[in-house]
């Protein structure tokens, strides 16, 4: 890494130097402690570096499938918010529309197409992929994605999806992005998806939408 330190003690560099690294530690024991209907919780025991040699360390952590999100902006920059019930924090919060990758052999695109589907009865001619990200890294290993899905239209009423559960009673709506940035930076706004999404999309607005990268870009585990 470039840069020197100054009286902080810390060096400075360029933000093109920052990237996550993929780094392969010996996992001696992997034993599932608990599955459940959606992820399950796996015990591993793994080897980390010392100055002494390596020291096995006991880690718990929640196996996800993954998911993907998607910002749904209107010809007129209104985001697409959908209001839902989330039982494990007692609250009904507004999200963008979302989902886990659970369909086996599904790819993440067609998985963001058919949760905007599914969720919003709309599709989109445009889809870009916004910002990645391990929504808890130290105790998941859950990535996200977040598209950008742009020429919206309605599905047609035949082809709807019948909606079950908490998402029976979803409420849509649609918020100019710039007040949806203010309700972040507001502390109205609680979910990560939402709350990554909105100030992701922004940032690449402000830059003309020159951040955005393709659609079918590599997964976030893909790499390396």
């Amino acid at each position: 890494m470039s840069g020197f330190p100054d009286e902080l003690g810390v060096p400075v560099v360029a933000g093109a130097e920052l990237r996550d690294a993929v780094v392969r530690r010996t996992v001696t024991s992997t034993e599932t402690v608990f599955e459940g209907r959606v992820w399950d919780v796996v015990r591993e025991v793994v080897e980390l570096p010392g100055e002494d040699g390596p020291t096995s360390v006991t880690r718990d952590l929640q196996r996800h499938p993954g998911a993907v999100t998607v910002l749904a902006l209107d010809d007129d920059e209104h985001v697409l918010f959908l209001r839902q019930y989330r039982h494990p924090v007692r609250r009904e919060l507004w999200e963008l529309p979302a989902g886990l990758l659970d369909v086996a052999g599904e790819a993440p695109l067609p998985a963001a197409q058919r949760e905007l589907a599914e969720e919003a009865d709309l599709r989109a001619e445009r889809w870009d992929v916004v910002v990645d990200w391990f929504n808890s890294p130290g105790g998941s290993s859950e990535a996200n994605r977040i598209y950008l899905a742009r020429g919206l239209s309605a599905v047609p009423a035949a082809e709807r999806h019948a909606r079950e559960d908490e998402e029976r009673d979803l409420v849509p709506v649609r918020v100019p992005l710039a007040e949806a940035v203010e309700a972040v930076l507001a502390g109205r706004l609680g979910n990560p998806g939402a709350v990554i999404g909105v100030l992701a999309t922004s940032a690449a607005r402000a830059a003309g939408w020159a951040t955005l990268r393709p659609a079918e870009a590599p997964w976030p585990t893909d790499l390396g």
